[in-house]
């Protein structure tokens, strides 16, 4: 049991990392149609925002939603599954980066993860023209953890590829914010 949980232990003693935050952003046109069709998905609970204390339990969790997650979610562009560039809505077996997202953010919650550490987040990769794409920001005592649909490996915001766009306030779901180009702030 000690030797299963020296990685979980070995990845919580890195330091905490967090984005420094920018100014207030619209928020993307799929998130408006998303909350038009599942308003009660959007709504604020008015409770303040708090970071998940992560323990190795709930990384385990983490890990095991994101997992199946990518694994059940075959990648289909929404241009074949709907006939439009852009629709965001949960996924059955197909749907895009923004459908795969959501259905991690929903299973977090449903697992009691609260909303406010579930930040939807837009991001573009920073060596490719590949166009935005989406993950989903995780926000614990430990930093901010990046669940992405590309990859079986959360990894730390900072390790990624990506240039970070806007994402979610932990404040309200519906408002969305800009990344400021500072670096990140890191905190032991």
């Amino acid at each position: 049991m000690l030797l299963i949980s020296w990685p979980a232990h070995a990845f919580l003693a890195r330091p905490a990392v967090f984005a420094a935050l920018g100014a207030v952003a619209k928020a993307p046109n799929g998130w408006q149609q998303f909350c038009t069709e599942n308003p009660g998905e959007c709504r604020s609970d008015g409770a303040p925002p708090r970071d998940v204390t992560l323990t190795p339990e709930l990384l385990q969790q983490l890990y095991a939603i994101n997992g199946l997650v990518n694994i059940r979610v075959k990648w289909t562009s929404d241009e074949e599954l709907y006939g439009k560039p852009e629709r965001w809505t949960y996924p059955l077996d197909r749907g895009d980066c923004e459908d795969i997202v959501l259905l991690k953010r929903r299973m977090l919650a449903e697992a009691g993860w609260p909303l406010s550490a579930l930040l939807v987040t837009t991001v573009e990769e920073k060596t490719a023209a590949k166009g935005h794409h989406a993950v989903l920001t995780v926000r614990t005592d430990h930093g901010e953890f990046i669940l992405d649909n590309q990859t079986p490996e959360i990894l730390f915001a900072d390790e990624t590829n990506y240039h970070y766009l806007i994402r979610q306030s932990t404040y309200d779901p519906n408002v969305w914010v800009t990344f400021s180009p500072n670096r990140p702030i890191t905190v032991r």
